[in-house]
């Protein structure tokens, strides 16, 4: 079987065919500034049909939905009734359920015999105990609404929690593990014995520690203070806070990309300094909490563009760590060679920088799914 994995940006796709039960990439591409003068494609069904016809044959296509509520927290076939429950939940991630209800729909309208898979980042995090994934809010909220803490990077923190007894050659088996996935978006995840306990992600995409433009965790009355002041509507205010937050917001630098922020800091802008110590210090804070949740800590797996590729930032989390038992190489932190282990030897905490998989852990959980339909 070969399944198509587009993974979708609000002006880019890319995409990986792979094919099962191998798991080989047999090809892959992307398309970027899509709609945009000088962009590839002049829209997304453009770039959907030329991937189509790139990816050469294609069995299923399995994507990486975000949010369907709690009446979808898996794997499920695309049916009008999946397509509604993220419609249902698009207040609580409107730019990434608007892209991928607008991808499921052009590919159903092009092909509609594909079959069609979205596998939910909420889906890893079901494991959470309920003391860990409710809001003190009224009852009716959770029961009637579905206010509660979903958690968000579900494909990737999957990923690391099977890669990393791989890589470090021990059992899953009461790992007590914590996934920093820390890019654009970020968020931390505890993970004992495999499963998912906590993790900083709760009810939309926009808690948890600072992403590169969205605030992360906030006071909620701080949002109706300057709706106040500011005399802001819902719909404004909610682009304040995906566009013009976070990292952004807090070094004035647009987009708050680390490395646009690394560069200033290194020019000596004291706004890029705040930026990178305050990001730092959630992290930190959150190891800490979550360390304590499990009641210990075997190893910390840092991924994502920041994790992978930011030695400065993995430095300032894991600095006045060492009561945890945590310790950084020097050498082998700012060492650039895949996989690899950063902490000392015989160091009580491994701490170990791991790319993640995300594509193939949908493509996985998208064979799994088609495979029993049929059984």
């Amino acid at each position: 079987m070969k399944v198509l994995v587009p993974n979708l940006g609000s002006t880019s796709l890319k995409y990986q065919l792979i094919e099962f039960p191998s798991q080989d990439v047999i090809s892959r591409g992307r398309f970027e500034r899509i709609g945009q003068p000088d962009g590839d494609t002049p829209g997304h069904e453009a770039a959907i049909e030329q991937t189509l016809s790139g990816a050469g044959d294609v069995d299923a296509v399995g994507f990486k939905a975000v949010h369907g509520g709690p009446r979808h927290r898996g794997t499920y076939r695309v049916d009008d009734k999946l397509l509604s429950a993220m419609r249902e939940f698009l207040p609580a991630a409107a730019l990434h359920n608007r892209i991928y209800l607008g991808a499921m729909e052009t590919f159903r309208r092009l092909h509609p015999k594909l079959p069609l898979v979205a596998s939910f980042e909420t889906g890893f995090h079901r494991t959470m105990p309920e003391a860990a994934s409710t809001y003190g809010v009224p009852r009716a909220w959770a029961s009637e609404h579905g206010v509660r803490k979903y958690g968000f990077h579900g494909a990737s923190h999957r990923y690391i929690s099977e890669r990393t007894p791989e890589f470090l050659n021990c059992s899953a088996s009461e790992l007590r593990l914590i996934s920093c996935h820390l890019g654009g978006s970020s968020s931390i995840c505890a993970v004992q014995n495999g499963r998912s306990v906590d993790t900083t992600m709760g009810f939309s995409p926009q808690s948890g520690v600072e992403n590169a433009t969205r605030p992360g965790d906030l006071d909620p009355f701080a949002v109706l203070y300057m709706m106040e002041r500011l005399d802001l509507s819902i719909e404004q205010m909610r682009g304040e806070l995906v566009a013009h937050g976070g990292l952004a917001g807090i070094s004035g630098i647009a987009g708050g990309d680390v490395r646009d922020i690394q560069q200033a800091l290194e020019a000596g802008d004291e706004n890029a300094r705040l930026a990178l110590e305050t990001f730092a210090y959630e992290v930190k804070k959150t190891i800490g909490a979550f360390s304590a949740a499990m009641g210990g800590l075997d190893v910390i797996a840092f991924t994502g563009g920041i994790g992978e590729r930011s030695p400065h930032v993995r430095e300032l989390i894991c600095g006045n760590l060492e009561f945890l038992g945590v310790h950084l190489d020097p050498q082998r932190n700012v060492s650039d060679d895949g996989d690899r282990v950063i902490s000392p030897d015989g160091s009580p905490v491994s701490v170990a920088v791991l790319a993640t998989n995300e594509e193939l852990v949908v493509a996985r959980e998208t064979v799994k799914l088609l495979d029993a339909h049929v059984a």
